[in-house]
């Protein structure tokens, strides 16, 4: 995809600055308090079965997905993320952050938080951030995908810097999910007019209906991968998709 410009921004938060404060309004954005506290040495990094955390940037080329779940405050309590290499569309690694302040508050998930094999970080956001970061940095990752990317990007401003790309913009429309049956409603567009969450949209392309979405947000960022997997398109498709400069 295309090279990232912004490495300044990335080397500022790769050696512990403050990322700059967005103050674009958004209508679900509920801006986080972060905290002036050191951050802690990061935990050791888990990885998905059978993969390895670290990979030869020169050789492989690597992008990120990631889901967020919010609180009652609409506030960003827990970041999944699923590593994957732009050829074969594949998991190579995962990565959970629990943001404890966030967290203690609660929200409509909160009973999903650790329901999966993947261990969370623990870390208030500040520390979550910076050593997402720097953790995209040593992998030379700069494009990020989301399911209906927008609401993840108005919530996470410190990775504003990143190329932005919203699965949902191609997996909904008939030009590109083959597995849109010729009975659906559609507009003229070719988009669905309704269900094209993650959800129906994994039906479809599975064929099966027994999938549901968990709300885990690192098991839901390995599904939003495997969307982009079954829809098995070539990347630069997504540029279309982009939600940011």
């Amino acid at each position: 995809m295309g090279y990232n410009k912004s490495l300044d921004f990335l080397n500022m938060i790769r050696n512990g600055a403050e990322p700059t404060k967005n103050n674009e309004a958004h209508k679900t954005q509920a801006q986080s308090t972060t905290t002036k506290s050191e951050p802690e040495k990061p935990q050791p990094r888990p990885t998905a079965p059978g993969n390895t955390a670290h990979h030869d940037a020169a050789t492989t080329n690597l992008f990120a997905v990631i889901d967020t779940e919010t609180n009652w405050n609409d506030q960003v309590m827990s970041l999944g993320v699923a590593i994957a290499d732009q050829n074969t569309l594949k998991c190579l690694d995962t990565r959970y952050y629990i943001f404890e302040q966030e967290a203690r508050v609660g929200g409509m998930y909160s009973n999903v938080m650790h329901s999966c094999d993947v261990k969370p970080i623990m870390a208030t956001r500040q520390q979550a951030m910076q050593d997402l970061a720097s953790y995209l940095a040593d992998q030379s990752i700069t494009d990020i995908y989301a399911y209906n990317a927008k609401f993840d990007y108005s919530h996470l401003p410190e990775l504003k810097a990143y190329n932005w790309f919203d699965i949902m913009r191609i997996a909904a429309y008939r030009q590109f999910n083959k597995a849109i049956p010729d009975s659906a409603a559609c507009c003229k567009t070719g988009r669905l007019k309704s269900n094209y969450g993650v959800e129906p949209i994994t039906r479809m392309l599975t064929g099966s209906s027994r999938y549901f979405e968990v709300h885990n947000a690192v098991a839901d960022a390995v599904d939003e991968l495997r969307i982009i997997e079954l829809l098995d398109l070539p990347l630069d498709t997504y540029e279309i998709a982009k939600i940011n400069n």
